[in-house]
């Protein structure tokens, strides 16, 4: 964890990556930009970060620990899902709690089977001790949320899922009534449902999830606003900058500007 290289990228400049990225920190001081939030914290710490979240590491003191990388179709759906719904990042697990140290042995085995004796079934070895390890993180997630009544249960699961695809379609689908269709359920009840569980209504998480690859192309990109807003499926570039000022309360522009010089001033 001490190389501040990965791949061929370096990760103290804000990138993405089409990978899922876990850290486990059992010693050192962390500050991390991960998508325009500012988390800090100290070991034992875990870290999630998903693919397309623009981060990069601000500031690292002593580190030690391990970072995987894995393709997310190599992982369980269901448990990469939730891992993406419900964990905190970071994740801090008491340190001498029985979760924490099963995860440093996972961990530490999952080194040596890729450092020592490498052979045909190492790979498979490896995906499958990834596995448990991330269906070991989920349980210990699930084992602190709070019990849900069965009908907010599933409320919630309607809105996870409908979240999912405003993640994957973005682009394309700008009506409420499209993830609905794709949801079998009424747009009305998709509507009450993700309103009473966020608070927000369908209309604005959709131009949300737009918003948010409005923010990582703006701060990762030199791309014009013309290009951005025909990339997050607007023809428009006047009513995009409209709605991105509406949703930010700043210009594509004054984004771009306000964290570029906050955190990498170097970047431009």
């Amino acid at each position: 964890m001490e190389d501040k290289k990965e791949g061929n990228h370096d990760i103290s400049k804000p990138h993405r990556d089409n990978h899922c990225q876990l850290m486990l920190a059992i010693s050192g001081k962390f500050k991390l930009n991960i998508d325009f939030e500012i988390i800090e914290f100290t070991e034992p710490a875990l870290l999630c970060i998903f693919p397309e979240e623009v981060h990069h590491i601000i500031e690292v003191k002593d580190p030690k620990g391990w970072m995987i990388s894995f393709d997310p179709s190599l992982v369980n759906k269901e448990v990469l899902q939730l891992l993406e719904n419900k964990i905190n990042n970071p994740f801090l697990p008491q340190q001498e709690s029985a979760f924490f140290k099963q995860l440093v042995m996972v961990m530490d085995l999952i080194e040596k089977v890729q450092l020592e004796n490498p052979n045909i079934y190492s790979q498979k070895t490896i995906h499958s001790l990834l596995n448990a390890l991330l269906s070991l993180i989920a349980g210990e997630i699930i084992s602190h949320l709070p019990l849900e009544k069965e009908k907010e249960n599933r409320g919630i699961i309607i809105k996870e899922n409908f979240i999912k695809l405003t993640k994957e379609h973005y682009k394309t689908w700008k009506q409420p009534a499209q993830y609905a269709s794709a949801l079998s359920i009424s747009t009305s009840h998709l509507n009450d449902t993700v309103k009473s569980v966020t608070g927000s209504p369908v209309s604005v998480h959709i131009q949300e999830a737009s918003i948010m690859e409005a923010k990582r192309l703006l701060y990762f990109t030199d791309n014009t606003v013309r290009e951005i807003a025909y990339e997050v499926g607007y023809d428009e570039p006047v009513y995009f900058g409209k709605l991105f000022k509406k949703v930010t309360n700043l210009t594509p522009l004054e984004f771009r500007k306000k964290f570029r010089d906050q955190d990498y001033p170097s970047l431009h």
